[in-house]
């Protein structure tokens, strides 16, 4: 992992607006959090249900991350899958994770979108 603060598109963690938000420094509608990842509501949705899930340590970009520290990768995509559950959108979701500035990655701090509820009125737990 290339680490903090070493960033493929600009962004450092002291100026990270997802830090800011997991630090409570910037205010966000927070749905989820644990000891690795905190998931809010995207400010722009593209859907009817549309989270971000964002890993508690600063990293940049999935480039960033190395055999070392993969699984947070796989622990994003199961914390997507149990809150699709949660939000009864289990059966018709998107995952995407942009990687880097020619991908539309704008905030340079690792974080997966979790979309859906298109098909139906989504719950809110």
């Amino acid at each position: 992992m290339k680490g903090p603060g070493k960033s493929e598109g600009g962004g450092e963690k002291m100026g990270c607006t997802f830090c800011q938000i997991i630090d409570r420094k910037m205010p966000a509608e927070i749905v989820y959090e644990d000891e690795d990842l905190v998931v809010f509501w995207d400010i722009h949705p593209s859907a009817p249900v549309h989270l971000l899930i964002v890993p508690r340590i600063h990293v940049d970009t999935l480039n960033s991350l190395d055999e070392g520290s993969a699984g947070i990768a796989a622990k994003m995509v199961l914390t997507a899958k149990n809150i699709a559950e949660l939000y009864k959108i289990q059966f018709g979701y998107r995952l995407v994770i942009n990687c880097g500035r020619e991908a539309g990655q704008v905030i340079f701090h690792l974080h997966m979108h979790l979309m859906g509820g298109w098909g139906r009125r989504p719950a809110r737990p």
